[in-house]
C-alpha cells in the first residue's frame, strides 16, 4: 500500500522552501526535505508569493492509501525576518489561520501554543536552520503554519475534545503517514488518557463509542461524549491507563462489543474475533438452557436478538451474573494488579444488562 506525508512533513517543507525565497530572493517550484524515517520528500510548491519582507507557499498533503479527511489539503508556511535577532531563538514557529490552539494541559504541547506537535516543530527548525546556515544568515526568522480549511476539518477530528480549538493539529512523529489507521487511533487514545491524567483524573472512564449516550445520562447522569473511545482496543487501552498512572478504570459498553471480553477477547474487531453468539450460548450453557435454546441463540444475528430469547427465558439475570463475572476476571487480569477494572454492560433495548461490584459506586461518588 502507498505511504503518505504528514501535515509535519508538509509544514517543514514549506518553511524550508519559504526560507529560501526569502534569502535567496527568487522562487521555487519545488523543494525536497528529508523525514524522521529517514524517507525523501520532495513535494511541488503551490500558491508561491514572494515579498521585500516574506515569502510564503504551500504544500497539498498526500496520505497515500490512508483515509485521512487531511488527504489534499494546502499547508502554508510564511516566513519573515525578526529584527532584532533574537539569540535564544533563531528561528520561531507558530500557528496561523486553521492551525488550532491548545487550551487544556496534557497534550504534545502547552496551554497556549499552536497545535504544532514536537517533531513537526524539530523539523521544521532542522531545515530552516539548514536554509540559513547556506546563506550566511545570522538573524532570527519567524516561521507562520497555517491551513485555510483547518478550522473546519478539526470539527471531524478529536480535536475539539482535546480542547485544541480553532484548526487542526500539525503531527507527525515519523513524518510518514502509514497506510492503515491502527497506530492513529491508538495514540488518540492515549492522548485523551494523557490529558485526562494530567487534569488530575484517577478514574478512566472508557467506552467503545457512543452507543448508549441517553442510558448513561439517566441511570448515571453521566455525559458520554466525556468518556474516553478506546474503539476496539479495550487491552490497549488498559496497559496504557496502568502505565499513565490511573487507579481505576471503568469500561462502559453495549453488549455487542463487551460480550467479547467475557471471552477474554481484547480487541474487539469483528476481524479479530466475532464469537458473540457462542459466549451467550455458553452463559446459557452455565444456567442451564435446552439444547434447543442454544441452536436458537447460535442462529441469531445479532446480540439484540439473542437477548430476547434470554428475556423469553427468563435466564436473564443468571447469564449476566455470569457474563459479568468472567468479564470482571479478564480485565483484572490485564490489569495486572495494577489498577482495579469495573464494567457497565448495557444494550439498546434493556438498558442495564449488567455491573461488576464496584462499577456504580463510581459514578455515584463521581471518582473521576
Amino acid at each position: 500500500m502507498k505511504k503518505g506525508f504528514t501535515t509535519g512533513s508538509c509544514a517543514a517543507a514549506a518553511s524550508k522552501a519559504a526560507a529560501i525565497m526569502l534569502l535567496s530572493g527568487k522562487k521555487k517550484t519545488q523543494i525536497e526535505i528529508e523525514t524522521p524515517a529517514g524517507i525523501k520528500y520532495s513535494p511541488e510548491l503551490e500558491d508561491i508569493q514572494l515579498d521585500s519582507g516574506y515569502a510564503s507557499c504551500a504544500v497539498r498533503k498526500q496520505s497515500g492509501d490512508d483515509p485521512d479527511i487531511t488527504n489534499g489539503i494546502l499547508v502554508y508556511a510564511k516566513v519573515s525576518c525578526i529584527d532584532p535577532k533574537d539569540e535564544e531563538g533563531r528561528v520561531l514557529i507558530d500557528g496561523g489561520k486553521g492551525v488550532g490552539r491548545v487550551t487544556r494541559p496534557g497534550l504534545d504541547q502547552p496551554v497556549g501554543n499552536a497545535a504544532i506537535n514536537s517533531v513537526p516543530r524539530q523539523m521544521i527548525e532542522k531545515e530552516v536552520r539548514q536554509v540559513m546556515d547556506l546563506y550566511d544568515y545570522d538573524g532570527s526568522l519567524f516561521i507562520e503554519i497555517s491551513v485555510p480549511d483547518g478550522e473546519a476539518l478539526a470539527e471531524k477530528t478529536f480535536n475539539p475534545r482535546l480542547g485544541i480549538e480553532g484548526g487542526i493539529s500539525i503531527i507527525g512523529t515519523t513524518g510518514i503517514v502509514e497506510p492503515m489507521s491502527t497506530k492513529a487511533l491508538l495514540d488518540t487514545i492515549l492522548v485523551e488518557l494523557r490529558q485526562k491524567r494530567a487534569m488530575g483524573d484517577c478514574c478512566a472512564i472508557v467506552s467503545p463509542g457512543n452507543y448508549g449516550r441517553e442510558f448513561m445520562k439517566e441511570k448515571y447522569g453521566y455525559d458520554l461524549d466525556a468518556a474516553v473511545k478506546c474503539s476496539n482496543y479495550i487491552g490497549e487501552t488498559i496497559d496504557m491507563a496502568k502505565e499513565l498512572g490511573f487507579e481505576k478504570l471503568v469500561l462502559c459498553g453495549h453488549i455487542g462489543k463487551l460480550i467479547k471480553v467475557s471471552g477474554g477477547i481484547m480487541n474487539t474487531h469483528s476481524r479479530e474475533a466475532d464469537c458473540r453468539m457462542e459466549l451467550l450460548a455458553a452463559a446459557a450453557i452455565k444456567c442451564g438452557a435446552s439444547t434447543e435454546v442454544l441452536q436458537e441463540i447460535l442462529g441469531c444475528v445479532s446480540t439484540e436478538e439473542a437477548l430476547d430469547i434470554y428475556f423469553r427465558e427468563g435466564i436473564e439475570k443468571e447469564c449476566f451474573d455470569y457474563i459479568m463475572e468472567k468479564i470482571a476476571f479478564y480485565l483484572s487480569k490485564r490489569g495486572a494488579g495494577q489498577i482495579q477494572t469495573e464494567c457497565i454492560m448495557y444494550s439498546n433495548k434493556e438498558g442495564l444488562l449488567g455491573k461488576t461490584e464496584n462499577a456504580e459506586d463510581i459514578f455515584q461518588n463521581k471518582d473521576f
